[in-house]
């Protein structure tokens, strides 16, 4: 399972260039509100594994093979060995406003498991203490002050299990060191929900043994677990592991005491929002959980070679809950290059999660085409990208630059997602001041592959997509066509002068403002008699030409 996430705690929004510095955080205050769900719903945030992230400058670069499922040596600040805190320029950089690492609590230890050791963190024992694997006291809150001073912070939990190695554990070595408070071991029917919220996870190999959550005594003692972990730590967020298998009247009462936004993992494998997800959101619940049915469905819409179901996705859009946690890859599923080819359906998936409804959660190594396929191997380390300036990081940072200048000027993060218009290779959508238009074909040349739609804007506006800094003039009617003649790229269109404070394609803004709009409107009048979708197609060349000439 996975685990970890973090916020800002300030009633603030980000800068689109930069993240706010909380000093008040990084004294080790704490303030007197941790950020609210609402606050959650601006964040973009980055997942890390503790032990695969990042190695200290000039270190020994240590064999790590995610097939071995042992240690690589990753921990949050330690002096002289990997650390988060030495490289999270690489994650602001790339303009995200959150964190996410692996569960901080002790795991277990002990002899090698015939599934390796416990380096992902989710084998817990005394939750109430530090995996020193990590590092220590300090260097968690070492971690967290700098993660403050950027706008970021971070934590993950494990409340309903623990580890051991047999179906007889030793319960003296977990907090709770009692066997009541444990449910009696059973293996788990997969069809029946109170099963999989009272038998045990695992096997009988590395066996979960299972919290009785409904114990009052268990609630409690977790209660002020949670309480304390968040003070000390200046925790603002928590990402919950395995959720679903807790009963949801557990949940309301530890939020409260943990008292920051809660996030839960809630595994279904269905296209679709049934009582096993939705239920776990709201006030009898949780602020929210992990979106895996859009997973599924954005699988099933750009995975290249697939079905390339686009109605599943405008299906999931129907249903879809506000302040979900959007991914395309995580610790439990194979990363997209592993299941698509086509770096397209990366790029077109991705500005999805982004510009959608949802916070946008990436998975370490997912921006350096990382393909590794199921646990353990979607889990490599990160250190030998060297931290590269890929495409994909750079296409990542220009959505992450477009949200961030837009939860900040407007209302765009509780806005919803409209759509204006989708066939089976093609969708376009609206959120706020933005147009999204997204395609399955992937990277080849499409010829005869359009998507014409009426936009949100009057004849003659001149739109910018800031993927690639082109310019869209409206035809009449507000018609926009996409053409696909050198392959499916996305395509994010907001208004030039919308767009004119943001940073992204300045010299396309430049350019367009130096021509008159009496030109454009010319130009937009002299095809008044064409067809909205001839004339759309003609109007982008012809603009385009008309600033290659200097007019």
């Amino acid at each position: 399972m996975f685990a970890s996430l973090s916020l800002l705690a300030s009633n603030l929004r980000p800068t689109p260039a930069s993240l706010f510095v909380v000093s008040l955080l990084a004294s080790g205050l704490r303030p007197v509100l941790a950020a609210t769900a609402d606050q959650w719903r601006t964040r973009s945030i980055y997942q890390i594994i503790t032990d695969r992230f990042a190695l200290e400058p000039g270190a020994v670069v240590p064999e790590c093979n995610p097939g071995d499922q042992t240690w690589c040596g990753g921990t949050w600040n330690r002096q002289g060995l990997s650390s988060i805190r030495q490289n999270l320029d690489y994650i602001e950089n790339a303009g995200f406003t959150a964190i996410w690492i692996s569960p901080v609590a002790e795991n277990y230890k002990g002899p090698r498991t015939p599934y390796g050791d416990p380096y992902h963190g989710y084998w817990p024992a005394d939750v109430s203490q530090l995996n020193d694997k990590f590092g220590t006291a300090d260097d968690l809150k070492a971690l967290s002050a700098e993660v403050h001073r950027r706008g970021m912070c971070q934590v993950d939990i494990v409340v309903n299990n623990v580890m051991s190695t047999s179906l007889t554990p030793d319960y003296s070595t977990y907090m709770l060191k009692d066997q009541s408070y444990y449910h009696p071991y059973c293996s788990i029917d997969w069809s029946n929900l109170t099963s999989e919220q009272q038998c045990w996870l695992g096997d009988t190999v590395v066996p979960l043994p299972d919290l009785n959550t409904e114990n009052a005594d268990v609630a409690s003692r977790y209660s002020d677990w949670i309480s304390d972990l968040v003070q000390t730590y200046s925790v603002d967020g928590l990402r919950i592991d395995a959720a679903k298998h807790v009963k949801k009247e557990f949940w309301p009462g530890f939020a409260k005491s943990a008292g920051v936004f809660c996030m839960g993992e809630v595994f279904d494998p269905a296209v679709v929002y049934d009582s096993n997800v939705a239920d776990y959101q709201g006030d009898d619940a949780l602020d929210s959980v992990l979106n895996y049915p859009l997973y599924y469905a954005l699988v099933a819409a750009f995975g290249i070679p697939g079905p390339q179901n686009m109605s599943a996705l405008t299906t999931i859009l129907s249903q879809s809950k506000t302040g979900l946690g959007n991914f395309l890859e995580n610790q439990d599923v194979p990363r997209w290059h592993n299941l698509s080819v086509d770096s397209q359906s990366l790029y077109n998936a991705m500005t999805f999660t982004f510009l959608s409804d949802g916070i946008p959660i990436v998975y370490y190594g997912q921006e350096q085409g990382f393909s590794g396929n199921a646990d353990p191997y979607n889990r490599e380390p990160l250190w030998p990208s060297n931290y590269t300036n890929t495409t994909a990081y750079q296409y990542m940072t220009t959505l992450n630059q477009l949200r961030n200048f837009l939860v900040n000027t407007t209302d765009w993060a509780t806005e919803n997602v409209d759509v204006i218009t989708s066939n089976d290779r093609a969708i376009a959508f609206q959120k706020g001041k933005i147009v999204t238009i997204l395609t399955n074909i992937g990277s080849p040349a499409q010829n005869f592959t359009t998507i014409a739609f009426k936009s949100p804007w009057n004849a003659g506006a001149v739109t910018i997509d800031v993927i690639q800094c082109r310019q869209f003039v409206v035809a009449s009617g507000g018609y926009l066509e996409v053409e696909y003649t050198k392959g499916g790229t996305a395509v994010v269109l907001a208004e030039s002068t919308f767009l004119a404070n943001s940073g992204l394609c300045s010299t396309a803004i430049d350019a367009l403002h130096g021509s008159t709009s009496s030109q454009i409107i010319a130009q937009s009048s002299a095809l008044s008699g064409k067809s909205a979708a001839v004339e759309a197609a003609l109007l982008i060349p012809l603009l385009l030409l008309t600033f290659s000439l200097g007019w």
